[in-house]
């Protein structure tokens, strides 16, 4: 891999997480398939040989479990899922060049292979531990299988979580008290050999493998905690049937009736599927080893529950197997539901069926999730939300722009004028270009969004400004200048808005008489001419009216009721993604405790705590930690300094809310004066906000 800016002249592959086989999609996956697929379409309109591949996760207990239950195969059961996310995912435009699944038999065998070269290069081990053994079923229990009491805050437990209690990740043989599911009698814990990847000797490695590491802020700052805290070998089997077998050498004491964890073979799903596509399109076409055993650029773009996965254990498996290793890794927020995260057991979502049923192009959902917030903040959903979206910015200006100027030029010149774009707006034009390239650089799709809608914003501006229906009869020649800028700044809009919104710019480029397919137009294709001649144009975009929405937000509400109603009062749940086997959240018991000592009210009315706007962020030059900040809290913009340089990604900050402790002492830090102080909860300084649009400046109390 380089660290060129894109395009590099190296081949890319851009994946996103494996949606686990065993439930239906919701918005909350669709959030990183939809970035994923915007980031690898804008790689292509630079330039850059790039290729978006997945599939569906077949292997783990919750697919053995769930199928048990159900009677039926665990293969058969996963691979009704898998169809159906094949079917679904091209309805929201989500356009991978390949989509395999982890039992076929590339991944097989390439998952094997690689477990092969680790055993064989020392960085395999076999362990004795405990495991949860059913004496009535005669087998031994995966953790799915096994429930019993928390040892850490005494709730009820499943086997490899804490899930009503503390979230804490669980290893074999931790459950207190274990039980079968199979059978509902008491477990008991045998000794077992299983077979350990030593992770822990990769610590050197990996701490150099994150320095270099791009993408999110969080996907590179997390890991090094698990770095300084003393990496934890992994343990690769599990006691079940289903799943990849582990490949057994000769000397090997374990039971030959063991399978590989799916976070083995899960990652390397990406190596198969790249494999896949470029045997079925010819290694001519991509090199798919150039890729993963050369020096191929290679981004994932994940929810933020599995950056333990793919930022330790997966570069730490490619190292010890000597593949190439990820350039980026980008890591998503969550998308909430009144601050709590969607939940497929609970029913708790706006699923993705659902959103096409209720009859909204996809393109609007894409646009939403892909300009809503910085790729790693959490977006709190709302009917409400995605409508001030999609009227404000798809109808109110990008669509609005395209209509009122085409329309134009096709009434009065049936197309674009005969004259050249003016310097201004190719200047323009150029300037959204960059931004663009920019964006995508720094693994921004919102700043990518943003440019587009904000060159359509300008195009409204020139417009309005220039009124051309005013020029038409005392200055010809200005009427055609104008019209033909806007027609131009039309096209421009449309190809910087493809990776976001591609059938809806696919409308454009046909309305303005373009041929062809837009996905395969570049950005400097944008400063082309446009046909001389076009029909007239239609509204691409309609305005969802405020009924609708109160509709659909009273659908939404009686579900959320019911799902707090059966939460019975348990904890929030994080986005249950596909990866529910990953750790998720923080135990409780590593929460710094409450403080003894009270205060007044008359002690917290001293405090001056507003309502703010982050308008500007940027890292101050020598320090390492802190940024520089310009608040803005209604009254005045505040300069802040702030210790979140390595916690966030400072482009994605602007437009942020936040809440400022207005009154605090001015400080000097590094030379620069910091006049308030931002808040925000725990080491990874989630800045704090309000729930709903109290004004810019309003007191807290």
């Amino acid at each position: 891999m380089s660290h060129e800016d894109f395009p590099t002249e190296n081949p890319a592959v851009v994946t996103c997480g494996l949606p686990y086989a065993n439930g239906d999609l919701h918005i909350g996956h669709l959030r990183g398939y939809i970035g994923a697929d915007a980031f690898n379409r804008t790689l292509q309109t630079l330039g850059q040989d790039s290729i978006y591949v997945c599939g569906s996760d077949m292997h783990g207990t919750p697919v053995a479990v769930n199928a048990d239950q159900q009677g039926v195969d665990p293969e058969d059961f996963a691979l009704e899922w898998h169809d159906q996310y094949e079917e679904t995912f091209p309805k929201f435009n989500v356009d991978f060049d390949n989509y395999g699944h982890t039992h076929d038999e590339t991944n097989t065998e390439l998952t094997q292979e690689i477990v092969r070269t680790l055993d064989d290069e020392g960085y395999v081990y076999e362990k004795e531990i405990q495991v949860a053994y059913d004496p009535d079923a005669d087998q031994y229990l995966p953790d799915r299988y096994v429930e019993g009491t928390c040892p850490y805050c005494g709730e009820k437990a499943r086997g490899d979580e804490c899930d009503e209690g503390c979230q804490r990740h669980l290893e074999p043989g931790e459950v207190e008290d274990p039980t079968s599911t199979i059978t509902g009698n008491p477990a008991e814990y045998r000794e077992r050999t299983h077979k350990f990847f030593e992770v822990s000797a990769f610590a050197d490695f990996l701490t150099d493998f994150l320095d270099g590491l791009e993408g999110t802020s969080n996907a590179r700052n997390q890991p090094r905690q698990w770095i300084e805290d003393g990496l934890q070998d992994w343990c690769i089997t599990r006691d079940m049937d289903w799943g990849i077998d582990y490949p057994h050498g000769d000397d090997d004491t374990a039971g030959d009736d063991l399978v590989l964890y799916v976070w083995v073979d899960a990652p390397i799903e990406y190596i198969a599927s790249s494999k896949q596509y470029a045997e079925r399109d010819g290694t001519d076409a991509f090199d798919w080893e150039q890729v993963w055993k050369g020096d191929g650029e290679i981004v994932h773009i994940i929810g933020r529950d599995i950056i333990q996965h793919h930022t330790i254990f997966w570069p730490a498996m490619l190292e010890g197997a000597g593949y190439n290793k990820p350039r980026g890794v980008a890591a998503t927020g969550f998308i909430t539901i009144n601050g709590k995260g969607l939940s497929t057991s609970r029913n708790r979502a706006i699923w993705a069926k659902e959103y096409l049923d209720e009859g909204f192009h996809p393109d609007l959902l894409r646009y939403y999730l892909t300009t809503t917030g910085g790729l790693q903040q959490d977006v709190d959903f709302s009917w409400d939300a995605f409508q001030e979206t999609v009227n404000g910015e798809l109808v109110g200006t990008v669509g609005n722009f395209w209509y009122r100027s085409l329309l134009f030029a096709y009434r009065n010149y049936e197309g674009t004028p005969e004259t050249a774009v003016s310097e201004e707006v190719r200047e323009r034009i150029e300037a959204a270009i960059d931004e663009v390239r920019e964006n995508v650089n720094d693994y921004s799709m919102r700043g990518v969004g943003q440019a587009a809608t904000r060159l359509a914003q300008f195009g409204n501006e020139y417009i309005q400004r220039n009124e051309p229906w005013k020029l038409t009869d005392d200055d010809p020649d200005r009427a055609a200048q104008v019209i033909r800028d806007c027609v131009q700044i039309a096209k421009a809009v449309a190809v910087l808005l493809e990776p976001i919104t591609p059938d809806k710019a696919q409308e454009l480029w046909a309305q303005i008489g373009e041929d062809g397919e837009i996905a395969d137009a570049r950005l400097e294709d944008a400063l082309e001419a446009p046909p001389r001649t076009f029909d007239e144009p239609g509204e691409l975009f309609e305005k969802i009216e405020d009924d609708r929405v109160a509709e659909l937000t009273a659908k939404l509400e009686e579900r959320v009721a019911t799902a707090a109603a059966d939460d019975e009062g348990t904890e929030t749940e994080s986005d249950d993604t596909a990866e529910d086997e990953a750790e998720t959240m923080t135990a409780t018991e590593n929460l710094e405790p409450l403080l003894e000592e009270r205060i007044g009210f008359e002690d917290f009315q001293d405090l001056d705590i507003r309502v703010g706007r982050i308008e500007a962020a940027e890292g101050i030059e020598g320090a390492d930690d802190l940024a520089r900040l310009e608040v803005d809290i209604g009254f005045e913009t505040r300069q802040v300094v702030a210790g979140i340089k390595q916690l966030h990604d400072l482009d994605e900050l602007p437009g942020t809310r936040c809440v400022l402790l207005a009154n605090m002492e001015p400080a000097e830090l590094f030379g620069v004066e910091s006049n308030g102080m931002i808040l925000a909860a725990g080491d990874e300084a989630d800045l704090l906000t309000t729930h709903g649009d109290a004004a810019l400046g309003e007191k807290i109390q």
